[in-house]
């Protein structure tokens, strides 16, 4: 999105307490009317097959059934920081014994100087250039990520820990690893600083990865990255990593561009071929502030590229529910409020409708337009009036748990807020 990395970085820094996660809408409806806490619900699930489908699955998780339910959350920086979508992964993952999954597709944002969530840890060495496909002069392969870190130098050693400043303590561990890179060049090798522990390798030349099964669960591990193929312009593409185990139960995997739109997330050559590795059972798009963020804005194509991504998403399985999300309300180069939001808000409903999927208006539960000034005046965002403070974004994933959950409450004919007491009070 149109701002600093600074304020991005410091706000994943602060944002997640390291052992602590309290749903705070009950303490905050009468301090903000301008809120529309009645809007707050899924639209149209109820019409979809793909969403009773999935809160049958999400309800044989929460009563303690074993089932492998895999969320996918798309969007800009909001998605990048991971602040609201962790918190989203925390509640889904902790509210029965078996709902916790493994990780999943991450990316070590250090390496590429962008902001980093603070649920995980990257260290490393060797000088790394990133690339975002949301950047218009950059021009690098990338893939489902959306972000590309070049490697020239010698040699690069990368220490990943799976669990950084989290809401609890070794949340995650894995006994197999996925990096996605540039396999189709053999400039570079990838070694692991304990050899011993690697027992079986596996590539995939299509998808561009390699895969290594461990022989024992870890909860960090240590890789180099070495040249050896002494040629002209040598380079390794970091596309992304995978942290994977047996556990079934809930994976959320968010893919977060800074800048992020739909004509962007376009530009990845092999978004496609790794997202058919996967098999979604809820696809949250969170793509649009950025789209309707200037003046030329093209309603029709916008309108396209939603469609395209979903029947993507459909290509990848056709039974998944994807779940439509309204931008927030937002101001342009933090002088004007923007309109454009309104139009993308009635082309998000057309695609909706006509794909049967569902919508969480969160313009219209923020207030509409211009709504964004009243939740900075009340310290809920930040001067740009785009991003949101970590309160900000605490309430804004406690109210899509909400709705999803109630929407879950309805179509099961579950008592109110039954599911939803159960996931806030483990």
């Amino acid at each position: 999105m149109m701002m600093r990395s600074k304020l991005l970085f410091y706000l994943c820094l602060f944002a997640l307490p390291a052992m602590a996660q309290t749903y705070v809408l009950d303490t905050v409806r009468d301090k903000y009317p301008f809120v529309n806490w009645k809007a707050n619900s899924i639209k149209m699930a109820e019409n979809s097959p793909a969403f009773k489908k999935l809160f049958h699955k999400l309800d044989t998780i929460a009563k303690g059934g074993e089932e492998d339910l895999h969320i996918f959350h798309i969007g800009g920086s909001h998605i990048q920081a991971d602040i609201y979508s962790n918190r989203l992964r925390s509640y889904l993952q902790t509210m029965s014994p078996t709902s916790k999954g493994q990780r999943g597709f991450i990316y070590p944002y250090s390496i590429a100087k962008t902001n980093n969530p603070g649920n995980y840890r990257v260290k490393f060495d060797g000088e790394w250039k990133g690339h975002r496909c949301s950047v218009r002069k950059d021009s690098v392969a990338w893939g489902l990520s959306g972000v590309t870190a070049v490697f020239k130098d010698t040699i690069s050693n990368v220490k990943l820990k799976v669990n950084g400043n989290n809401y609890h303590e070794k949340m995650y561990d894995f006994n197999k690893i996925r990096i996605f890179y540039d396999n189709w060049s053999t400039d570079y090798e990838i070694s692991f600083k304990q050899d011993s522990i690697i027992s079986e390798i596996k590539e995939d030349k299509k998808a561009h990865f390699i895969e290594y099964t461990l022989n024992t669960t870890v909860d960090e591990i240590e890789f180099c990255i070495r040249k050896v193929e002494n040629v002209e312009n040598a380079e390794f593409l970091m596309m992304g990593i995978e942290l994977m185990n047996e556990n079934k139960g809930i994976e959320y995997t968010s893919i977060g561009v800074n800048g992020g739109s739909f004509s962007y997330y376009d530009r990845c050559e092999y978004f496609e071929d790794q997202l058919m590795l996967y098999t979604p059972d809820l696809f949250i798009v969170s793509i649009g502030t950025n789209d309707a963020y200037h003046p030329d804005f093209n309603p029709a194509s916008y309108k396209a590229y939603y469609t395209d991504l979903i029947k993507l998403v459909q290509k990848a399985n056709p039974d998944c529910a994807v779940l439509l999300t309204v931008p927030n309300d937002s101001y342009y180069k933090k002088k004007f409020p923007n309109p454009r939001t309104r139009v993308a808000e009635k082309i998000i409903y057309e695609v909706a409708k006509e794909q049967k999927m569902a919508v969480w208006d969160f313009y219209e539960i923020m207030g509409g337009f211009n709504s964004s000034q009243s939740w900075y005046t009340h310290k809920l965002m930040p001067r740009d009036r785009i991003h949101f403070t970590v309160k900000g974004y605490r309430i804004k994933a406690d109210l899509l748990l909400e709705a999803l959950v109630h929407s879950w409450e309805n179509e099961l004919q579950l008592e109110p807020n039954s599911i939803l007491t159960q996931i806030i009070n483990e």
